[in-house]
């Protein structure tokens, strides 16, 4: 069989498997091994194929790989170049084709107030830009919550603010009352106290239910006019079925700290706020709890069963007892059935005689003679909802338990009994400028403060910014 003629000087085989090689061992190359020879004869100077393709290849003692700029300064020629200030020659524009550069591009002119802006934009670095962002989120944060609803809804929702729960009961008496009609301070009185809720309701995202006392005549001919807010109460219930707990208020209270929200003031840690054992504070002198064996262990327990949430209703108590113009309810199966017994006509009749503060006075029966009231009542702290004017309900001096102090910024203040003998106008009017005092905002207070007593010290003169 006939080979093609080797590739290696001198002739020679193939490299094949298992055939012996006399240029290395004998494992075999499947491709013939390329062996480049250098003429070192006296002939050395003529180009010959194999030492022409050896220099090609670089195998003239060289590295097989090398770089072309193998320099310093030729490795980093451009870099040192393209630092280096580069010069624009005179002023002269004669060969510039002035057409072209101005071509597809917006070219500011001298003295234009847009080129000037954009040449002033273009000069910003990121830094500053990054600054720019965050004051303008922060401004469109803070129209955003705080100039449009968008912070009522926020605080209204159920997983957020949680103010759907909670609705506040006004007693306005709008369009006077069942037995006389109301004068200019009384239409002044309910404005600011209308105003004063609507407020609060509106920060906190809760509903507020305006009752008008004047409107359910079928009462008047038995003097039960103020028994309505028991009925009143009912039909919040089913008015708002989303509702958790139903605020109670007089048309003569006034919240004096609108920053204090219903949910960290009492009922985030309600059972911390609130007492079960009336002996704590016991005007009444009732005896409690009960000791009949027949009664369950809950009944016969001072606290009930100690949970907050078997709290269905919050009342304060001042210094006759029982004090409804400020209190809660909660909805529930229990407060149903309160409600058909507190609202019994059976009870009224019999009772309506000795009930002088009727409904309250109701309520007071119905814990004395009933163990079940008492295993879901809890009673408040008077100036956590319900603080008196100082003078109220006392004849000796302020009472720390019941009076209102500026310096603890009680939460709401209540102007009860103002019709004999004291002025309601003029005390509410007080404690409606001392709560705009004690809620200055912090511009407000460097105009007050700051701004109005400088120029007092110059001027000699009060003025009001």
């Amino acid at each position: 069989m006939s080979r093609s003629p080797s590739p290696l000087p001198g002739g020679g085989v193939w490299a094949s498997p298992g055939l012996n090689s006399p240029n290395g061992s004998g494992n075999g190359r499947s491709s013939p091994q390329k062996i480049y020879r250098i003429n070192t004869n006296a002939n050395a100077n003529a180009v010959t194929w194999e030492g022409a393709k050896a220099k090609s290849e670089g195998l003239n003692g060289y590295p097989s790989f090398s770089t072309q700029n193998s320099g310093f300064f030729s490795r980093h020629y451009r870099r040192i170049s393209n630092s280096l200030p580069s010069y624009q020659g005179g002023s002269d524009k004669s060969y510039a084709e002035k057409e072209k550069l101005g071509r597809g591009r917006w070219m500011p002119q001298d003295g234009g107030k847009m080129a000037r802006l954009k040449k002033a934009i273009g000069q910003i670095n990121r830094k500053t830009w990054y600054r720019i962002g965050v004051i303008a989120v922060i401004v469109l944060m803070y129209i955003l919550f705080y100039v449009t609803p968008a912070h009522y809804w926020w605080r209204r929702a159920k997983h957020l603010g949680g103010g759907k729960k909670f609705v506040i009961i006004l007693a306005a008496n709008q369009g006077g009352g069942v037995m006389e009609w109301k004068g200019p301070r009384e239409w002044a009185i309910e404005r600011d106290s209308v105003r004063n809720k609507k407020k609060y309701a509106n920060r906190w995202g809760y509903e507020l239910e305006i009752v008008d006392m004047s409107t359910k005549k079928r009462y008047a001919h038995e003097w039960r006019e103020s028994w309505e807010k028991v009925d009143t109460i009912r039909n919040c219930l089913r008015k708002y079925p989303d509702a958790e707990w139903f605020w109670w208020m007089d048309l003569n209270t006034f919240i004096m700290e609108p920053s204090f929200s219903l949910q960290s003031h009492i009922f985030n840690h309600l059972g911390q706020e609130t007492y079960r054992d009336i002996n704590s504070y016991n005007p009444l002198n009732i005896t409690h709890p009960f000791s009949a064996p027949y009664l369950e262990t809950e009944e016969n327990s001072p606290v009930g069963d100690g949970k907050p949430s078997s709290i269905n209703l919050v009342i304060p108590q001042d210094c006759s007892g029982f004090n409804l113009g400020s209190f809660f309810v909660r909805r529930s199966a229990w407060t149903d059935r309160l409600l058909d017994v507190w609202w019994d006509p059976v009870g009224y009749e019999q009772k309506h005689m000795e009930w002088v503060h009727k409904e309250q006075d109701a309520l007071e029966f119905l814990y004395i003679n009933q163990p079940w009231i008492r295993t879901h009542t809890a009673f408040i702290p008077q100036r956590k909802i319900n603080s008196f004017p100082p003078g109220a309900c006392s004849d000796n001096g302020n009472d720390t338990h019941i009076h209102y102090d500026q310096r603890d910024h009680d939460f709401v203040v209540n102007m009860a009994g103002c019709e004999w003998g004291r002025d309601c106008w003029g005390e509410m009017y007080n404690y409606r400028e001392l709560s705009n005092f004690l809620n200055r905002n912090p511009w407000e207070l460097f105009k007050e403060e700051l701004v109005a007593k400088a120029w007092y010290e110059i001027t000699g003169q009060k003025i009001k910014i």
